[in-house]
């Protein structure tokens, strides 16, 4: 969620080093912060009275922590508690910042629970995203407005029981909240923080046919000393590009296909 201005940046910035202090060493406490940072976001969203009494800059920073400890006492642990007072101690440019800011560090925790697993996790995300973008009637049923999320979440648990990290699946179940456009959109943005928390940059990359591994290796190396940072690669197959690499990274596009020559070809024809 890259929308944050003002105080806002500077908030979310702070409690990102908290959580990072507090989850450090413990895979399975950073997944259970996770989880409650995703319903506590949900619950700040759905009450808007409670929402703005924590952004109030106006009430005594003692009120709005106060507030969430009773209202999220029972429901959170002692990492979260922790977060979310120091969360509502502080200047928010909005009050949806708020519960954005907490669904963001929600995956954040979560992408720490993967540990090691981080490349794998950042695949699998982009498998799934791409699973929904090429089936329709999967696209379909979690997109549906008259199935309920829990219905969705089922059919989600069913597609990656036994083929995925924990942590692929919680923010695959998350990624149907409703935050964002499509649950394609989620995921891809699920997999930039993944990239993020590990100082990566992500590359699509489009080819005509599988890379071998020492082609992925190298194409690795190349971008990641352009950019500077280590890059990891999305690898997608697409028979439309004939022969050659398009890589998308950031807002660069980088088209040395044949298809896109071309395309060049006919153009400079025609004109």
């Amino acid at each position: 969620m890259s929308h944050f201005r003002g105080a806002s940046v500077d908030a979310v910035a702070t409690l990102t080093d908290e959580l990072g202090t507090s989850v450090s060493g413990s895979s399975e406490r950073a997944a259970t912060v996770g989880d409650e940072l995703f319903s506590v976001a949900a619950t700040l969203r759905g009450e808007g009275a409670l929402r703005r009494f924590v952004t109030d800059g106006s009430i005594p920073a003692e009120a709005r922590t106060g507030i969430v400890g009773e209202v999220f006492g029972s429901r959170a642990g002692e990492e979260t508690l922790g977060l979310l007072r120091s969360a509502a101690s502080r200047r928010w440019t909005s009050s949806g910042d708020l519960p954005d800011a907490l669904e963001h560090l929600g995956v954040v925790a979560v992408v720490t629970s993967a540990g090691n697993d981080a490349g794998r996790l950042a695949d699998e995300l982009f498998a799934l995203a791409q699973a929904v973008k090429d089936n329709p009637s999967l696209r379909d049923a979690l997109s549906d407005p008259a199935r309920s999320v829990d219905d969705k979440r089922a059919l989600v648990d069913d597609l990656l029981r036994g083929k995925s990290l924990g942590a692929t699946a919680a923010l695959a179940k998350q990624s149907l909240a409703g935050t964002y456009r499509t649950v394609g959109v989620a995921l891809a943005e699920y997999q930039k923080v993944a990239a993020e928390v590990h100082g990566q940059g992500v590359a699509t990359v489009r080819v005509a046919r599988e890379l071998s591994a020492a082609d992925r290796e190298r194409l690795t190396e190349v971008l990641s000393r352009q950019y500077g940072r280590p890059v990891h690669l999305n690898l997608v197959v697409d028979p439309s590009v004939i022969g050659g690499v398009k890589v998308e990274i950031g807002d660069d596009v980088i088209d040395g296909t044949v298809s896109a020559r071309l395309d060049d070809a006919r153009r400079r024809i025609a004109g």
